[in-house]
């Protein structure tokens, strides 16, 4: 598990729970078990830290991700209880000092507060919406989208000239033809040369244009080409052809949760912006001829704050 970098969509308002909500009310926190099976882990003055308060901050420092457990005998629980004291301790002085009362800090925490609503919101939606079965019945819909879509595996040989791209193909048909050393003396791709031309797997739809309609009815063993591209004439080895297999559901898992997160999200946001009473007291700017759009599939703004559903 990559500890370095946190999931994109892990609620970054937890920080702001700790930080800002914390130091206004910290009196009003729940001296018992938020969740069933919590464990009292430390206190600070009569505030008591639940190992729950320890994995939510855990989550927002990216140290681990949204669902993964975290033991409360390792290093990495005690490395994040020691943020959520100092955090506490802070927040009281904060607090002591009466620096929350001042109309641009009540502005700050109201800001905090709308976030964390907004959190909860969400996480109440999509606890509803995204579930196994859902989540099952998409990847089953994209697998059945990749039946009857082929796989390649090959090699090639870019040059610079269809002259050239002749003579290699010449070269790479004749017998006992080392394909592979051929492209290592003779290609110009630096991506692919000093490995023999090799392409690995790949399928039409993720190669330029010029690939898929050389390999349309290719066969395995085939020498394809010369054809143009954009980097030159291209002669291609088919190594082997077969049906793609659709991506192991464990290993799409996490990507059709994004998926179904931003949806809903969008969803949720455009809905109650058609219900609330919205007016723009600003000059907005106008839109310039020409100028790039930002493309309608693009995560709303908030979507950056939303958890992922287990």
């Amino acid at each position: 598990m990559n500890r370095g970098k946190a999931n994109p969509l892990i609620p970054m308002a937890c920080a702001l729970l700790c930080a800002g909500l914390i130091s206004c009310a910290p009196k009003e926190v729940a001296q018992k078990p938020p969740v069933a099976g919590d464990t009292a882990v430390a206190k600070v003055g009569e505030q008591v830290v639940w190992a729950s308060d320890v994995r939510r901050e855990a989550v927002a420092e990216g140290l681990i991700n949204e669902g993964e457990p975290l033991d409360i005998s390792s290093a990495l629980f005690a490395q994040a209880l020691d943020e959520v004291i100092d955090i506490k301790v802070m927040a009281a002085e904060a607090a002591k000092r009466k620096l929350d009362l001042s109309p641009a800090a009540q502005r700050r925490l109201a800001a905090a507060h709308d976030r964390m609503m907004q959190t909860l919101l969400l996480e109440s939606v999509l606890e509803k919406t995204i579930t196994p079965k859902s989540t099952q019945g998409l990847y089953e819909e994209q697998a059945k989208l990749v039946q009857g879509s082929m796989e390649y595996r090959a090699r090639q040989i870019v040059v610079a000239t269809p002259q050239e791209a002749d003579e290699v193909r010449r070269q790479a048909s004749q017998k006992n033809a080392d394909f592979g050393a051929l492209a290592a003396q003779r290609s110009i791709d630096p991506a692919t040369k000093f490995n023999g031309g090799d392409l690995g797997y790949f399928t039409g739809d993720v190669m330029p244009d010029a690939y898929k309609v050389a390999l349309k009815d290719a066969k395995t063993g085939a020498l394809v080409g010369p054809f143009k591209t954009e980097a030159g004439f291209v002669v291609l080895k088919v190594e082997d052809v077969r049906p793609e297999r659709p991506i192991d559901f464990d290993a799409a898992k996490p990507q059709i949760i994004k998926f179904q997160t931003l949806a809903v999200t969008k969803d949720v946001i455009d809905d109650l912006r058609k219900q609330a009473k919205i007016k723009i007291l600003v000059e907005q700017p106008k839109t310039t001829p020409g100028a790039p759009r930002e493309p309608e599939s693009a995560p709303p703004p908030a979507a950056a704050n939303t958890p992922v559903t287990k």
